[in-house]
């Protein structure tokens, strides 16, 4: 955990290597995700789950199930931390989730 908080700032390899080094207890939670029906990022009422790593990307999916990314330097990255998960949250024009370990 202390390995996030020492790191000047989070980037995509990041979230990889965060995702990768805990790929066995790795959890998501889908806040918002881009609704193409209303043409704009919506709500979601989503509780965590379990996520897991995947061998297939393609340009919108890092690998990590629940996980969206845009590319280019449009994706945000930030620490999050609650009671219970410690972890990454990932925020860009497709949404925002957070992908993180319980305590």
């Amino acid at each position: 955990m202390d390995k996030l908080k020492n790191t000047p700032k989070i980037t995509l390899a990041t979230l990889k290597g965060f995702a990768k080094r805990n790929s066995d207890k790795l959890f998501v939670k889908e806040v918002s995700s881009f609704d193409g029906m209303t043409d704009c990022v919506e709500a979601l009422n989503r509780d965590w789950k379990k996520s897991s790593i995947s061998k297939k990307t393609n340009y919108y999916k890092t690998g990590i199930d629940g996980v969206y990314t845009v590319g280019s330097s449009r994706d945000y990255f930030c620490i999050y931390e609650n009671t219970v998960y410690y972890g990454i949250e990932v925020y860009n024009s497709c949404g925002r989730s957070i992908l993180a370990i319980k305590k």
